[in-house]
């Protein structure tokens, strides 16, 4: 039955124009034949306008060049067979210019002569735009919070930078440590970036994502038959890594059989494949990151000392965001602006209430946390400012908060209830505690 129909060309047409990509066909000259609505839509032009002429007309970037006899087609099409997934800019034709995402291909009669060519087109104008935005955010902050993907204003946010620069122009192993979501990894690309091997592979690799035998085979590679399910040789991320920079995230939870022979390889310089017998040469700079105590885990057998004074010839430590809060507020808003960009808000500034529980919570997540944080207001903001009532709630359970509690009087607490026409969600939000807090401190105080 569907055969019939794919027979019919008024069913086929009918496919076509309700295609949400623009779709044009051109004959071997580039003649217009077919222009669906969609095309017709993205470009401004009416089919009537454009059938029968050249598709130079749409002034493409990428098929029109400008010369000292006027504007010339440009076109390898009917060389190369295809385009796939190119980005061009055409004029719409009310001038506007539109990015789209291109894919093309010559048709073939039963002679397998090249007799036309069938092109559509994805407007991707809004996602070029965004892309513009987020680059022109980058380069603000180059100027005086950026470095190298980290961003904060303090002075420990500028020791760190100094630290990476130092660490960067040796060839010695570093330990970079730090809690969950303080940036070492952003930490180890800047000391690859600006080392001598930044022409070279940074390989990163997690030690607690894996098993001992697993971890061992990516590290060092294994060889066809070494043992079950190893179907091909692999190479290992300290082979695949040579000429550059090794980067071992979570090296203390690393098994001891591993620290081991990780060791052997920082000494000897050489790896062996799991089921080869072979050294192979390897020439890496190695670093490392842990969010443990390592003196803690030598002390407990966990981790071997001899392997920890190897990887630990410069050492860098990440402060905590809790420590540094005159950069939430740099951070908290190039994140908000990303993030509404990413998710088309028009979110512009947070409340000075917002701001201020934010900078009094803890953060036991760190950036990673407050950008998550972040999403959920984005979320949650109905206008173009994030207030109180936007934040998630666990900011509002703190240690600060807690101490905090007793000072808050009746006059106070009435002052805000009254605010949120006793809205008791709101009001707890604002004074900076839980609802629970809030309704015993009610009680405490016959506040009805």
């Amino acid at each position: 039955m569907i055969d019939k129909f794919l027979k019919d060309p008024k069913f086929l047409m009918g496919i076509f124009e309700t295609m949400r990509d623009g779709l044009m066909v051109v004959d071997t000259e580039g003649v217009v034949l077919f222009f669906n609505k969609a095309a017709e839509e993205i470009t401004g032009y009416r089919k009537e306008e454009v059938l029968g002429n050249q598709c130079t007309m749409l002034d493409t970037d990428t098929c029109v060049i400008l010369s000292e006899s006027g504007r010339q087609k440009s076109c390898d099409l009917f060389k190369t067979g295809a385009v796939c997934n190119k980005r061009c800019r055409i004029r719409a034709i009310d001038g506007r210019a539109v990015y789209l995402l291109k894919n093309a291909t010559v048709l073939r009669d039963n002679n397998n002569e090249i007799i036309g060519a069938v092109e559509t087109m994805t407007d991707i104008t809004s996602l070029y735009m965004k892309e513009l935005e987020l680059e022109d955010l980058k380069q603000e902050l180059r100027k005086e919070y950026w470095f190298m993907g980290l961003l904060g204003k303090s002075a420990l946010m500028q020791n760190l930078y100094e630290q990476v620069r130092n660490a960067a122009v040796s060839e010695a192993p570093v330990l970079v440590c730090g809690e969950s979501g303080t940036g070492k990894n952003l930490v180890a690309s800047a000391i690859h970036k600006l080392s001598r091997r930044k022409d070279g592979p940074f390989i990163a690799m997690n030690c607690a994502s894996l098993n001992e035998h697993l971890l061992e085979s990516e590290l060092f590679g294994h060889k066809k038959g070494s043992f079950t399910g190893a179907i091909s040789d692999r190479t290992g991320r300290f082979e695949a890594a040579h000429n550059g920079t090794i980067f071992l995230d979570e090296i203390g939870d690393m098994p001891l059989i591993m620290q081991a022979k990780l060791l052997r390889v920082i000494e000897e310089k050489v790896v062996e494949r799991v089921g080869d017998h072979n050294p192979i040469p390897v020439n890496v700079r190695l670093i490392s990151a842990t969010n443990k105590n390592l003196y803690t885990l030598i002390q407990e057998d966990i981790f071997r000392e001899d392997l920890f004074y190897r990887v630990n010839s410069i050492f860098i430590q990440i402060p905590p965001l809790r420590e540094r809060i005159e950069d939430i507020p740099v951070l908290a808003f190039h994140y908000l602006k990303k993030i509404s960009i990413v998710n088309n808000k028009e979110i512009r500034r947070i409340s000075p209430h917002a701001l201020e529980v934010i900078q009094n919570y803890s953060w036991p997540g760190n950036v990673r946390q407050l950008i998550n944080a972040l999403e959920h207001c984005t979320i949650t903001c109905k206008g173009d400012t994030i207030e109180t009532s936007d934040l998630p709630d666990y900011v509002f359970i703190n240690k600060k908060t807690e101490e905090a509690e007793s000072n808050i009087n009746s006059v106070k607490i009435r002052s805000v209830l009254s605010m949120y026409k006793g809205n008791r969600t709101l009001t707890a939000k604002h004074l900076g505690i839980s609802r629970v807090t809030l309704w015993k401190r009610l009680k405490e105080l016959g506040i009805d």
